[in-house]
């Protein structure tokens, strides 16, 4: 089993351009699983990035699927901002090829202390070594543990608690936790019959996290509560909060996926 730091790790090819392996460990159903994509496209940009600005919000479009077992390329570029925010565009193709096969938009920023705001609060929940350990399918679902709390297929609700960890014992950082902002069943799977083809079209992912919260966080469970809103002619969203034990509200993250 590969452990995701290897899997997401980069090699410099030139400025702006990085190069990541394609690990079939981190394969999901057809392809590379999203979050490995996700994952590699922001740490070329915080590679590429020469100041301190953290990861505020990423969006990634999934253009076609990324076979396993390959290397990649992913160029960097950044696209403009001022002393607080910058902005950024990564592309990822094979690495011998031109062809774009995911997209995203990075937003840094030099976050200061100000007055704020929290709508949500973490809900009560069973402790993860309290629950049933479950694993996605595919190989990349081996790399990270999953404890069910609620959500079953095919009941009607869109709606789902599970505790995740990444099997490998890594710490928590921004790239990490764009990988894990992608370990959610389609909702399709949840309101409809139950598990059907599906695919993820785009990805955002919205970092509120601080060092202190991340750091605390550590190589412990996260809690993901996810809703989708609608499905409606072969599309369907979901959104989801992520908690760190503490209760830190860690990110939040919507997705939009194609389904048959």
């Amino acid at each position: 089993m590969g452990s995701v730091g290897d899997a997401l790790a980069l090699r410099p090819d030139g400025p702006d351009r990085w190069l990541a392996f394609a690990d079939p460990d981190h394969e999901s159903i057809t392809a590379m699983f999203g979050g490995w994509t996700a994952g590699v496209a922001l740490g070329s940009v915080l590679r590429s990035a020469t100041g301190g600005a953290t990861p505020s919000a990423m969006t990634i479009n999934y253009i076609g699927a990324i076979t396993p077992d390959q290397e990649v390329a992913i160029d960097v570029h950044r696209l403009g901002g001022g002393r607080s925010i910058e902005h950024w565009r990564a592309e990822v193709r094979p690495a011998a090829l031109q062809t774009v096969l995911a997209s995203a938009m990075v937003v840094l920023t030099n976050r200061r202390d100000t007055d704020g705001h929290a709508q949500f609060s973490m809900p009560a929940v069973p402790d993860p070594e309290t629950l049933e350990e479950f694993h996605a399918p595919g190989p990349q679902g081996q790399q990270t543990m999953l404890r069910r709390i609620s959500g079953d297929y095919a009941s009607g609700d869109s709606s789902s608690t599970h505790w995740m960890r990444d099997m490998s014992g890594r710490a928590l950082d921004h790239v990490l936790l764009a990988y894990l902002a992608d370990q959610n069943a389609p909702r399709s799977f949840f309101w409809g019959p139950g598990p059907r083809p599906s695919a993820t079209l785009t990805m955002s992912v919205y970092f509120h996290a601080t060092d202190d919260e991340l750091a605390a966080a550590g190589s412990d469970y996260l809690l993901a509560e996810t809703t989708g809103t609608r499905g409606h002619r072969s599309t369907s969203d979901q959104h989801a909060r992520i908690w760190s034990r503490q209760g830190a509200l860690l990110a939040t993250t919507e997705q939009l996926c194609w389904y048959r």
